[in-house]
């Protein structure tokens, strides 16, 4: 009887070596499989941050990696420089024209075919900027930033100013942006995120004399600006403008000098701006750096609004 109990001790003693044995094999190849699993997280870590593009400073991720931007008129002047700056910064980037394909698809050129495409579009159709912004989201799946830069002048003094020229500023101007804000505000809204920036003119805060169309226009983007950014708020999206001054571009180059020097006489910094200083700015409005920045409207425009 005493031999019987002796043996089942022994049984039950070696049972539980063995327990013990199986539990610290299963704690080891747990250890080795999460060692193994920490490692290459470390590695996939290594490898997603040397293939993330820097910015100027060597800094890592671009602020607008992985953004999509819809910036209209973007074939020339401060469009395309915002274009630019924005695929710069990581955007992928919908270079909207009307007139210039070829214009267009030299900025997508610049930028490169993998980080921008050139869409037409009439701003001041309403369908088609239905069909524009729906086509995006479509192809993207998401549409982060929108930008109307479209524009047009139709100069003239108001006494001999043509209905057909002052509508024409205005249908393009003012009416374009909202068509594109119309159709993206539906996107955003699911999104519950998303930037708007309108560029307006040092015009639209002052008026111009000979600009009565683009004057109203411009200082209606102003008001629809401030309006919309009240009414998207709560939901994440900003809506900012821009109002440049007197900026370096294809339509200042064929000013004579005495207007240019008329011009220059009203401007504090005694100089001209560049297409960078306005892009730059709407880099960063359009970044989550601005997140707390709706409804303004900045001046760019070397102090001839202050």
């Amino acid at each position: 009887m005493r031999n019987r109990i002796n043996r089942m001790k022994t049984y039950r003693m070696q049972e539980q070596a063995s327990s013990a044995k199986l539990i610290f094999i299963g704690l080891r190849l747990v250890s080795v499989k999460v060692l193994n699993r920490y490692r290459k997280t470390q590695k996939l870590r290594v490898i997603r941050k040397d293939s993330v593009p820097q910015d100027a400073a060597g800094k890592g991720k671009r602020m607008l990696t992985g953004k999509v931007a819809l910036v209209t008129g973007a074939g020339r002047g401060i469009g395309r420089e915002i274009a630019k700056t924005l695929a710069r910064d990581g955007a992928f980037v919908v270079v909207n024209y009307n007139g210039s394909k070829e214009r267009a698809e030299e900025v997508v050129s610049e930028i490169g075919a993998k980080h921008a495409v050139a869409v037409r579009c009439d701003v001041s159709d309403f369908a088609a900027c239905g069909e524009m912004v729906n086509g995006i989201v479509k192809e993207y799946g998401h549409l982060d930033i929108l930008v109307n830069n479209a524009g047009i002048t139709r100069d003239g003094l108001i006494m001999k100013m043509s209905e057909e020229d002052f509508d024409a500023v205005v249908a393009t101007n003012l009416k374009g942006a909202f068509h594109t804000i119309r159709h993206a505000s539906r996107t955003f809204l699911k999104q519950r995120a998303g930037r708007i920036i309108n560029i307006s003119s040092v015009s639209g805060v002052m008026g111009n004399a000979g600009q009565a169309n683009y004057s109203a226009s411009k200082a209606g983007i102003i008001g629809l600006t401030k309006s919309v950014a009240r009414e998207l708020a709560s939901r994440g999206i900003t809506c900012n403008a821009v109002a440049p001054g007197f900026i370096e571009t294809e339509m200042t180059d064929v000013m004579t000098d005495a207007a240019k020097e008329a011009v220059m006489s009203q401007i504090p910094l005694q100089r001209t701006g560049k297409t960078t200083d306005i892009a730059e700015l709407v880099a960063f409005l359009a970044s989550d750096r601005a997140s707390y920045i709706t409804g303004q409207v900045i001046s760019v425009d070397g102090g001839m609004h202050m």
